[in-house]
């Protein structure tokens, strides 16, 4: 797209697309990546090339009264992939990564018209629309991944996710194999890709016939059946650290993982941000709605590609740009 094709036009290159956004020519949204996305050595690259990134690591030490930035840098992957140490991690790199779009390209960053982020990434959204500050949404994320790991320790549970199968098949499913346990569709994420989370029996049970019926699936390396009333034990905690939270109205919207909408009620959120933890996650019904609103260039900020091969597997024309990998 040609320059000044319009007054309020900015044409920016990052990551090496070439993409014009401006009042009738791009509508950004950013994403926020959630659980799994972690990887060892995630964030160094950034924090030794720009010092706003360094600075989020060292105030996050702060916080959280450990080395995050060792830990995302040199691992172990085991201790990373921990519940209470990977939602951390997760929300100060994808923080980071903002920093560095920021620096590239701050016509994006100021242009930026929406936010969503998959499950814990939806605190990195709410920080980035400035709903809440840094330190603020990292204590509320540190108390989150402590708690949910304290559920997960309760009982032997897990998540599976199927390919192929869509959502009222795979609840069906689901009922057979349930029995007297828990067993849900726990994470919508597109087409032919939704992962369900229960107990320990139900997900053998769910396996077993998934195998004699020739569907795809794979376990996930997670502590318990997120998003399913197993984390019921976490939201006395998560409601106690919201409570007295101080939050303000979002900037710009936040598509909650809940019901796939924006709300600009940070009482609203706080409710929402509780029900999440035992709710299942709305992602590609979030996305279709960022869609239908017009959002046609999507940008990933933090590890991971995940998002973006959702995005493609809903709508391949969409174009989308990862930052911080």
């Amino acid at each position: 797209m040609p320059h000044g094709s319009g007054r309020n036009e900015v044409t920016v290159t990052v990551l090496g697309s070439k993409k014009a956004l401006g009042e009738g020519v791009a509508k950004a949204a950013f994403l926020f990546p959630g659980q799994g996305a972690q990887t060892v050595g995630m964030g160094k690259t950034l924090a030794e090339q720009l010092p706003a990134a360094r600075a989020l690591f060292d105030r996050a030490n702060g916080v959280l009264g450990y080395d995050l930035a060792q830990l995302c840098f040199e691992g172990p992957q085991e201790k990373l992939d921990s519940t209470v140490h990977s939602q951390p991690a997760l929300f100060v790199c994808s923080l980071a990564a903002l920093e560095k779009l920021r620096h590239d390209a701050p016509e994006i960053v100021e242009r930026c018209q929406a936010a969503a982020g998959l499950s814990l990434g939806e605190y990195t959204a709410l920080v980035f629309a400035g709903v809440m500050n840094f330190e603020d949404g990292l204590r509320l994320v540190a108390e989150r991944g402590a708690a949910m790991q304290a559920a997960a320790d309760l009982r032997p549970s897990g998540m599976v996710s199927v390919l192929g199968v869509e959502r009222e098949p795979l609840a069906a499913m689901c009922d057979v194999a349930r029995g007297d346990d828990v067993l849900q569709i726990a994470n919508l994420l597109c087409p032919g890709n939704i992962a369900i989370s229960g107990g320990a029996a139900a997900l053998d049970r769910f396996v077993a016939q998934a195998e004699q019926d020739g569907v795809r699936y794979v376990r996930l390396s997670v502590a318990g059946a997120f998003h399913t009333a197993i984390m019921q034990p976490a939201v006395e905690r998560l409601t106690k650290a919201l409570r007295d939270l101080p939050m303000s109205p979002p900037r710009i919207p936040v598509v909650s993982n809940v019901d796939a909408q924006p709300h600009n009620d940070p009482e609203e959120i706080r409710a929402l941000l509780v029900r999440q933890v035992v709710s299942p996650v709305h992602w590609e019904d979030g996305l279709r709605y960022l869609i239908a609103q017009g959002h046609d260039l999507f940008y990933e900020v933090g590890p991971g590609r995940v998002l973006r091969g959702l995005l493609k597997r809903i709508d391949r024309k969409l174009a989308s740009e990862g930052v911080g990998e």
